[in-house]
């Protein structure tokens, strides 16, 4: 089937686009996706050169806790301010944000970024206030769209949005009192994982359907039902557990029944059926970081395991490794190339996966960190310099127009 059909199929119909101005602007994807890409990458060399004791990052403010900050609140946002501003428009209905509206949000990404990279050149709590104005304006902009589609079941999505404000203002606020953010962190990467479980829930088994029936199969995923619902609130309540008592018995018996719970509703969307297919497989091997995650959260509650350890295995697997996804789907099917993977970007899931499993034996196995480190932190430059080298110019070119 000819890919821009499958493409206007999914729900990748370009609506209220940019038709003057820079074509990196058209849609929020675009400079967002592209702009994320490139800070994983950077930030990441940055940080393993850091490491290394080659260079000195962030001043004052820190490199490990610089380091913590861009991944949750530097790179994250911006790959879900690319999905929100492009999912947004799809569920309500309306106009997306796009031109220098678009352009000048980008640019508050920006601003952080510089900002935090250099924060003495301004002192710590003006390149923190600066940075702090990202997910609020993101925050804002959401709220206004859903409230004027009158969407009321996406209402879920702007409080993940709201904990992640909340997240990045506390994580400052410790850094700046000399304090570890340990609390900041745990409360940031829950919204991301809950927003995984929320929005995973919605657009895995409608595209691991729509492939399933393009390619003659029977078996579908089981439809969303109260099940789905359980899965999901049993999830929230594991990680308020763990952002407020990660050590407590309760928290891991949380956690193991969450586990449990997302282990089986994944095993619902039946995603091994879609194999060869990678564009799909891997969001469901991403999902499968969520379960997995969980089981971590319980390990570490009971004292088995360090907290790097349980975070890592959320953060690099359950959340960046499903952004990666979304990142290659979303720009494929929204510029109108056939919803496949290329070899390309076969090969950034693999490194992002194999990232997503050493990382966290680093804390595991202390005598071979240093390698680890080194592996894990390859191989996720190579996922998103993959990306880059291969949706870069896709991003910033005029977009194909739909068939």
């Amino acid at each position: 089937m000819n890919g821009s059909k499958v493409a206007k199929r999914e729900g990748y119909v370009p609506r209220g686009l940019a038709r003057t101005g820079p074509v990196l602007f058209s849609y929020g994807f675009r400079p967002f996706f592209l702009g994320a890409a490139v800070w994983a990458v950077v930030a990441m060399t940055l940080w393993i050169a850091a490491l290394a004791g080659h260079l000195e990052v962030a001043g004052s403010y820190g490199a490990h806790a610089w380091h913590a900050h861009e991944m949750l609140f530097g790179f994250a946002p911006a790959v879900l301010a690319g999905f929100l501003l492009t999912a947004v428009p799809n569920w309500t209905g309306r106009l997306p944000v796009s031109g220098w509206p678009l352009a000048a949000l980008f640019a508050l990404w920006l601003a952080g970024r510089a900002a935090l990279l250099s924060p003495d050149v301004i002192g710590i709590p003006p390149a923190a206030a600066i940075d702090g104005l990202f997910l609020p304006a993101l925050l804002l902009i959401c709220a206004r769209e859903v409230i004027a589609g009158r969407k009321w079941k996406d209402l879920k999505v702007l409080g993940s949005l709201l904990a992640l404000s909340l997240a990045n203002a506390c994580f400052h606020f410790a850094v700046v009192m000399g304090d570890h953010p340990h609390i900041a962190m745990r409360l940031g990467i829950s919204a991301y994982v809950a927003l995984v479980t929320i929005i995973g829930g919605r657009i895995l088994p409608s595209f691991t359907r729509n492939w399933l029936n393009r390619a003659g199969r029977a078996e579908f995923p089981v439809p969303y039902n109260h099940f789905d619902t359980v899965a999901i609130l049993a999830g929230i309540a594991a990680l308020g557990a763990w952002t407020l008592v990660p050590d407590h018995p309760v928290t891991a018996v949380a956690a193991f029944a969450a586990s449990l719970l997302h282990t089986v509703r994944l095993a619902r969307w039946r995603g091994w059926r879609t194999w060869p297919e990678m564009l799909l497989i891997i969001l469901h091997v991403a999902y499968a970081f969520v379960p997995l995650g969980f089981a971590a959260i319980g390990i570490g509650a009971l004292g088995f395991v360090e907290e790097h350890s349980v975070m890592h295995v959320l953060t690099v697997g359950a959340i960046a490794a499903m952004m990666l996804a979304v990142m290659t789907r979303a720009s494929r099917g929204h510029t109108g190339y056939a919803l496949t993977a290329s070899r390309l970007t076969a090969a950034s899931y693999a490194a992002i996966v194999v990232s997503a499993l050493l990382r966290p034996l680093a804390e595991i196995f202390p005598s071979v960190a240093a390698s680890l480190y080194a592996v894990s932190g390859s191989a996720w430059i190579l996922a998103f310099a993959l990306f880059c080298a291969e949706y870069g110019p896709i991003l910033v070119r005029k977009r194909r127009a739909v068939q």
